[in-house]
C-alpha cells in the first residue's frame, strides 16, 4: 500500500489530500501531514479570543473567477453548517456583504477624494498595455519601476491596485503583468471593489478548519510540532525519486524510508514563516533568522539542483518583502459606528479603505460582523496593514515597525481625524501587529527558474505545492494558487486523466478587454 506524505499544513497540502481522497480514490489512512507548528493552516491563520485580543496575519480577497478554489470547496461542508457546503456559505455571505466602496481613497486631511478618477497620463495608458503585451522572458529580472515612469505611482489607479494586492514599486514586472492581465476584469470596478467579497468568517474557520475537519474524518494523520529538515535522494539515473524523509520532533532526529509507489508533496517556502507579534504594549520584532523549516528544507534540497529553484531569490531580500499588519479587537461601537459614517457603507460592504498620503500607507478592512466564529456580539473586530513600516508616521513620529499597538491605532485615529473620541478607543482596543518579514517574497523581482515547477523535470514522486512552485501565467499570494498547485501535483503525479480546473483569461474576451480599455481614459 503506498504512503501520500505532506509537507506543511498550509491550504496547498490540505487540498493535495483532499484531491489524493476525491479523485486519486487513496485512502485518507494513507496520508500523512507534517507541520511543524502546533497550528494547521499555513498563512490561513487566525486566532485569539475576545479576553485576549484576536489576531491574523492577513485575508487573501476572492472574485468568481478562482475556480480552482471553488472547486475544493464545493464538497467540503462547512463547520457552522454542515448541510452547506463550503462554496454554498461562501456564496451566502456574499450575498449579505456585496461590496460597493463610497471611500476607497482619502487624502492626508481624512477627506475622501475622487477615486473614480485614475489620474492616467497618455503615457501612462501606452506603458500598461505594453507592458501585458510584453513576453515574460523579456522581463526577467526586471522591476514595476522599469516599465513606468514616476508620475505613474501616483495615479489614484496604482493606489487602488497597489493595496488590493500589496504590491511595492520594486517588486517583479513579471508578477505585476500577470496581475493586470489576470484581473483585468477588475479593471472597471477597481474603484468601487465590486466582485471581491470574502468568506463567511475568517478564512481560518470558514476554510482551513472546515477542510482539516473533513479530512481528519477521511482517516488523515497530522503530525504537529514536526519539522521536515531534509529529503533524501535515490543517487542512480537521471530520475529525481525521494527515497527518505528527515524529520525533527521535540529535538530528536528521525528518518522515514520512502518507498516505492510513495509520494511526497512539499510546500517550499512561506510568505508568513517567522513571523512575530506585538500587543498594544510592545511592537513586534522583525524575525531574520530563518528558522522556519519551510525555508530552511528548501534551501538544503535545491543545493545543487537548479531544477529545484533558487529560494535565496525570495527569502533573502527582507527589506524588500516584509510589511506589517494589525488586528484590533474593540469593545465598545463607537469606532465602528464613526467608520460606517464616514465611509458611508456599513461594515464589510464597502471594502478597502487606503490613505493615500499616509507615510505607512495605510490600508483598513472593516468586516462584515462577527469575524470570529466565537466572536461575541458586543466585540467589534477590523483589520489594517501599512506597506511603508520603515517610514515615521504622520501623527506619530515613530517608524510603524517601531510602534506599539496603542501607537498604531493612535495613527489610524489621527488619519481619520476622530481624535475627540481617541482615549476612549484606546481604553477599549486591543491591537495586535504582526510583523512578516516573507509576506510579499513570492512578489520579489525574479527570472525564468527561480520557482520550481509543481512537478520537477525527471520526478517520479516528488511535488512542488504553493506559492513558490511555478504556474505558468496563473498569480502568486492567491487561495487559488495554492489549490491549483495541489490538483496538479496530484493529478500529475498520480498519472490520471483529469485536468485542473481551467484558468480564467479575461483578455481573450472582448466585452472584458472593451471595458478595461475604456476604463484607461478615466
Amino acid at each position: 500500500m503506498s504512503e501520500y506524505y505532506f509537507v506543511g499544513s498550509g491550504i496547498a497540502s490540505l487540498a493535495g489530500a483532499a484531491y489524493l481522497i476525491r479523485d486519486g480514490n487513496v485512502s485518507g489512512a494513507d496520508i500523512v501531514i507534517f507541520e511543524e507548528s502546533k497550528e494547521f493552516g499555513g498563512s490561513i491563520d487566525a486566532h485569539g479570543s475576545p479576553k485576549d485580543g484576536y489576531f491574523m496575519s492577513g485575508s487573501r480577497m476572492f472574485e468568481h473567477k478562482y475556480n480552482a478554489t471553488f472547486d475544493l470547496f464545493s464538497f467540503i461542508p462547512s463547520a457552522s453548517d454542515p448541510n452547506l457546503s463550503v462554496k454554498e456559505e461562501t456564496a451566502l455571505a456574499e450575498k449579505d456583504a456585496l461590496w460597493h466602496n463610497k471611500a476607497r481613497l482619502v487624502n492626508g486631511e481624512g477627506k475622501i477624494i475622487n477615486f473614480h478618477e485614475l489620474g492616467f497620463s497618455e503615457k501612462d495608458r501606452i506603458d500598461l498595455i505594453a507592458l501585458m503585451a510584453t513576453p515574460e522572458k523579456m522581463l526577467d529580472s526586471k522591476r514595476i519601476t522599469d516599465c513606468f515612469g514616476a508620475d505613474f505611482f501616483n495615479t489614484n489607479f496604482w493606489f487602488e491596485w497597489c493595496s488590493l494586492f500589496a504590491f511595492e514599486r520594486w517588486h517583479s514586472a513579471i508578477e505585476f503583468k500577470r496581475y493586470l492581465l489576470r484581473f483585468i476584469h477588475h479593471f472597471s470596478t477597481i474603484d468601487t471593489q465590486e466582485g471581491i467579497f470574502r468568506t463567511r468568517y475568517n478564512q481560518y474557520d470558514s476554510m482551513a478548519v472546515p477542510l482539516v475537519n473533513w479530512l481528519r474524518g477521511k482517516g488523515v494523520e497530522f503530525r504537529m510540532q514536526t519539522q521536515v529538515t531534509n529529503l533524501g535522494f535515490k543517487a542512480a539515473g537521471t530520475d529525481i525519486t525521494v527515497n527518505s524523509l528527515q524529520y525533527n520532533t521535540a529535538g530528536t532526529e528521525s528518518e522515514l524510508p520512502v518507498a516505492d509507489g510513495d509520494l511526497v508533496f512539499v510546500t517550499n517556502g512561506s510568505m508568513t514563516a517567522d513571523k512575530t507579534f506585538g500587543s498594544m504594549t510592545e511592537a513586534p520584532k522583525m524575525d531574520r533568522s530563518k528558522r522556519s523549516g519551510a525555508w530552511r528544507l528548501w534551501e538544503t534540497i535545491a543545493a545543487g539542483r537548479p531544477e529545484f529553484g533558487n529560494p535565496t531569490v525570495f527569502d533573502s531580500h527582507i527589506e524588500e518583502s516584509s510589511w506589517e499588519s494589525f488586528t484590533v479587537t474593540m469593545n465598545d461601537p463607537t469606532f465602528f459606528q464613526l467608520m460606517q459614517q464616514f465611509s458611508g457603507s456599513e461594515a464589510g460592504k464597502g471594502g478597502l479603505i487606503t490613505f493615500k498620503d499616509s507615510n505607512w500607507l495605510l490600508t483598513l478592512s472593516i468586516f462584515h460582523q462577527p469575524f470570529y466564529a466565537d466572536q461575541p456580539k458586543d466585540v467589534v473586530v477590523w483589520w489594517g496593514y501599512g506597506l511603508y513600516h520603515d517610514r515615521p508616521g504622520n501623527f506619530v513620529k515613530k517608524t510603524m515597525a517601531e510602534c506599539t499597538g496603542r501607537e498604531i491605532l493612535e495613527e489610524v485615529i489621527g488619519q481619520l481625524r476622530f481624535d475627540e473620541h481617541k482615549e476612549k478607543m484606546l481604553a477599549t482596543s486591543n491591537v495586535i501587529p504582526c510583523m512578516m518579514p516573507y509576506i510579499t517574497s513570492q512578489f520579489l523581482v525574479r527570472k525564468a527558474g527561480d520557482r520550481p515547477d509543481v512537478v520537477p523535470k525527471g520526478s517520479t514522486n516528488l511535488a512542488f505545492l504553493g506559492q513558490y512552485s511555478e504556474l505558468p501565467d496563473d498569480v502568486v499570494f492567491t487561495v487559488e494558487y495554492s489549490v491549483r498547485s495541489a490538483q496538479i501535483a496530484v493529478y500529475s503525479l498520480l498519472k490520471l486523466d483529469k485536468k485542473p480546473s481551467p484558468f480564467y483569461k479575461g483578455q481573450y474576451d472582448p466585452r472584458v478587454l472593451f471595458d478595461a480599455l475604456k476604463t484607461l481614459h478615466r
